[in-house]
């Protein structure tokens, strides 16, 4: 009954029921060309959208260190602070936007300290034992100690020149940012996740780097513990004697994580290996030291002007017979991977971006070298140059395309 007088008649279009903007020429959101651009452009920012980082959407501990290491490419190239510090500052940024609370992600800092206090070590030791910089503009003169007839060349003392210390000033700051980008992948990758997606040939020698790299950082987060203890107990957490206070139980927790970490190594039964012929193993060991020699010499080839023909050819073969000898390599170990990570779009770009980085600076070195390496003599004031900036401003990628971290867990509420 209620359906009879529509009985027969067609429904109603889309457009006429919205009031006829569709004789306007605007197809509006319900329509199906509408919900197809709508759709299209929510799925793209969908995609685009950096999700929450959890165990199963991890970013790979290989991109970080791939990242980190173009960076560092990047301030190998340069002695220009400007750029150097625009460098320290697009790794500070990435990490304090996706480091986690691990204990590892305190590094960074103590990373930053290292370098500053670099750069004053290099500076003071240019003053104390000379420079080969020529220089005209006289700071101050300390007294300077008579050397012996076979120690000529050697001067310990003497004037001490406004640009030996500028060149010592960039010199120390290069290295004090190549030292500021390993610490942002120390902060950023997982020690433990970059060991378990290492190669089967390389696993014991990863053992040895990742437990190496996982010291500094334990130990950053130990002297945290124990300066926040002291000072909760009221005592100087600061002074020769807090410090040597502070020293014995960090070397102490050391020495059990130690020991800890080798009798977990040893219950999991770490060191068995697999039965394989003799052949093989002389196979393995000839593709790849041969491709590591070859590597070594197409990279000279790519860096010397003669060499250029052959260099990049090389490095190829080099690096094909490495990665047929490290495969080989893998099948002596027995291990299994649990839940491998898995090398997605969004590691692929932030690899991509560090290896961006160190590819323009690296063609701007060859275009514009004045623009990379300010003048020392005569001193000249150094200029930040536009397309090099713009190149170390790629790194900043991983800042919006890498997962979030996860937010702490916060204070559980009582219940009424």
């Amino acid at each position: 009954m209620t359906g009879g007088p529509l009985r027969g008649r067609p429904a109603p279009r889309p457009e006429a029921a919205a009031g006829g903007a569709g004789a306007l020429g605007a197809a509006p959101a319900d329509t199906p060309a509408g919900r197809g651009t709508a759709g299209r452009l929510g799925r793209t920012a969908d995609r685009l959208r950096a999700p929450v980082g959890s165990r199963g959407n991890a970013l790979h501990a290989g991109a970080w260190w791939l990242w980190a290491v173009g960076l560092a490419v990047a301030a190998s190239r340069t002695t220009n602070p400007l750029l150097l510090g625009l460098l320290v500052g697009v790794a500070g940024y990435v990490v304090a936007a996706r480091r986690t609370d691990a204990p590892w992600a305190r590094s960074y800092g103590a990373f930053v300290k290292l370098g500053l206090f670099v750069i004053a070590l290099r500076v003071t030791f240019s003053a104390l034992l000379g420079s080969p910089i020529p220089g005209t503009h006289t700071l101050f003169t300390l007294p300077e100690v008579p050397m012996p007839d076979w120690a000529e060349g050697i001067r310990v003392g003497g004037r001490v020149t406004g640009e030996q210390v500028l060149f010592a000033f960039y010199d120390g700051a290069k290295l004090a940012t190549l030292l500021i980008c390993v610490g942002a992948a120390n902060a950023l990758a997982s020690p433990a996740r970059l060991l378990k997606s290492l190669p089967g040939a390389l696993y014991e020698a990863g053992v040895a780097v990742v437990v190496a790299m996982t010291f500094a950082p334990n130990m950053v987060a130990d002297v945290f513990r124990l300066r926040t203890a002291r000072r909760l107990r009221g005592r100087p957490t600061g002074g020769v004697r807090a410090v040597a206070q502070i020293g014995l139980p960090v070397l102490e927790g050391a020495l059990e994580r130690s020991v800890a970490l080798a009798a977990s190594m040893d219950a999991r039964g770490y060191g068995r290996t697999a039965q394989v012929p003799a052949g093989i193993r002389r196979t393995t060991n000839a593709l790849t030291l041969g491709g590591l020699l070859g590597v070594c010499a197409g990279s000279y080839g790519l860096l010397a002007a003669e060499g250029a023909r052959y260099g990049l050819p090389l490095t190829a073969a080099g690096l094909a017979a490495a990665a047929a000898g490290l495969r080989l390599g893998g099948r002596r170990s027995v291990r299994s991977r649990y839940r491998p990570d898995r090398w997605g779009a969004r590691a692929w770009l932030v690899a991509g971006s560090g290896a961006a980085v160190a590819a323009l600076m690296i063609h701007a070195g060859t275009v514009a070298p004045e623009a990379l390496h300010p003048g020392v003599v005569p001193p000249t004031v150094p200029e930040l140059p536009l397309w090099p900036a713009l190149s170390v401003l790629v790194g900043l990628l991983p800042a919006w395309v890498a997962p979030l971290p996860p937010a702490p867990p916060g204070p559980q509420e009582s219940s009424p």
